[in-house]
């Protein structure tokens, strides 16, 4: 069953009130299972990161926006199905997913990381860990850079970031890679007992952005002015404090 918060803005209740219009309306898909920006806590709503830009931004926009959770192998397909309007989802940026969908500026930024167990005699991120197992999630910027370049290691692919993680946390894989944000808060949260952060891959930083189908640029355009606002009033720095200690924009 999805996860689902509903809000509406109070701009949009008053515009709704004075005209007895109705506001904008728009469903946006989110994964619900990448802490700290989208997850889902013990009464079943999300939360995060990812959750608090969107509220805000559907703010600005005026929108009564209906948050949902989706599996990521599936989010791009279901944006393209019009099952939703838009992805905020930690997604980054990349040449592939441009091919089939619209991306706004980006919201932050990221660069991947590296994960071994404490006791591991890996030292160095930026090795082609030949001969080593390497755990990633499927269908993510991760799991594409470790494809083209970790040849010569065993690579396994999990549904979830948290599944990847568990695999690491039991020995089952030797290297977790994945973006540096969830893969921090897993490390000094669940895995502080077992696993530690070696290093930054070199030259992955990348941004992570508003998705929209590619014939919706009127959207893609409110979004992109919401942004700028919730960033130019110090809106977004609040947010942000709220989960990282440091900038991530």
């Amino acid at each position: 069953m999805k996860h689902v918060i509903r809000f509406a803005s109070a701009c949009a209740m008053v515009v709704a009130f004075a005209s007895n219009a109705q506001a904008d309306k728009l469903t946006i898909a989110t994964e619900g299972a990448y802490p700290p920006f989208n997850y889902v806590d013990s009464d079943n709503k999300l939360h995060g990161f990812d959750v608090d830009i969107t509220e805000e931004v559907c703010k600005r926009m005026g929108a009564e926006c209906t948050i949902v959770a989706q599996d990521w192998d599936g989010i791009i397909a279901g944006l393209m199905a019009k099952k939703y309007d838009a992805i905020v989802a930690s997604m980054i940026v990349n040449e592939e997913r441009k091919k089939k969908i619209a991306f706004t500026n980006h919201y932050y930024r990221t660069p991947l990381s590296i994960a071994v167990p404490k006791d591991s005699d890996i030292t160095d991120a930026q090795s082609d860990f030949a001969g080593k197992t390497v755990g990633a999630q499927s269908a993510a910027t991760q799991s594409i850079y470790a494809e083209e370049h970790y040849k010569k290691a065993d690579l396994k692919l999990y549904p979830t970031l948290d599944e990847a993680n568990s695999e690491l946390e039991n020995e089952r894989v030797d290297v977790v890679i994945a973006d540096k944000f969830p893969l921090l808060e897993w490390v000094n949260k669940t895995g502080k007992d077992c696993c530690k952060i070696i290093g930054d891959v070199n030259g992955t930083m990348a941004d992570a952005s508003i998705a929209v189908r590619k014939e919706d640029n009127a959207l893609r355009e409110r979004f992109n002015k919401a942004l700028d606002e919730i960033v130019a009033d110090g809106t977004y720095k609040k947010i942000s404090s709220k989960y990282f200690d440091f900038d991530i924009y």
